[in-house]
């Protein structure tokens, strides 16, 4: 038989482990994978060059699965940190931004990760980043404006000669 080759192999194989990351069900399969190819005699070494792990995460899946068979390949639940905002101080930041910032003793006329930031250590006492603050953002349904700058009074043919196109 001929050997085959993947056209743009380099950004196949990405896009094939992003698939597997991608999925709860590959990610078994994946590892199921793994563990029979250390069954067939390959080394955790060989299996993790040709899947893209670390020899330890090939041999730590072997050991889970000797242990516990094959409920040990399956993705264990994922907590995460616990956040740092009580769901009702979250309720309180939801009000807060449907407001204006005005309303809050704030000079800016939009809400912002930096604004928002200030406002909870001002108002609730919490302590997060810029980057939190624009995921609370998110999480609240709000998307993302950026004010478009207006000269202001300015003579309407003067912005017409101004203007690239008219």
């Amino acid at each position: 038989m001929q050997k085959l080759y993947l056209k743009d192999r380099e950004v196949m194989m990405v896009a094939i482990q992003n698939e597997i990351i991608r999925n709860p069900e590959a990610r078994y399969d994946h590892r199921l994978h793994g563990v029979l190819m250390v069954a067939n005699g390959m080394s955790c070494y060989d299996v993790a060059g040709m899947l893209g792990h670390s020899p330890r995460t090939v041999e730590s899946w072997v050991n889970d699965f000797n242990e516990t068979g094959f409920s040990a390949l399956y993705d264990k639940e994922r907590t995460g940190r616990p956040s740092t905002i009580s769901s009702e101080v979250m309720k309180g930041i939801a009000i807060d931004l449907r407001n204006d910032p005005h309303d809050s003793g704030y000079k800016q006329n939009m809400w912002d990760g930096v604004l928002l930031r200030k406002h909870l250590s001002d108002h609730y006492n919490v302590e997060i980043g810029v980057r939190q603050c624009q995921n609370i953002f998110h999480k609240l349904g709000f998307r993302l404006r950026k004010p478009r700058p207006m000269i202001a009074r300015g003579d309407e043919e003067e912005k017409g000669n101004f203007k690239k196109t008219r």
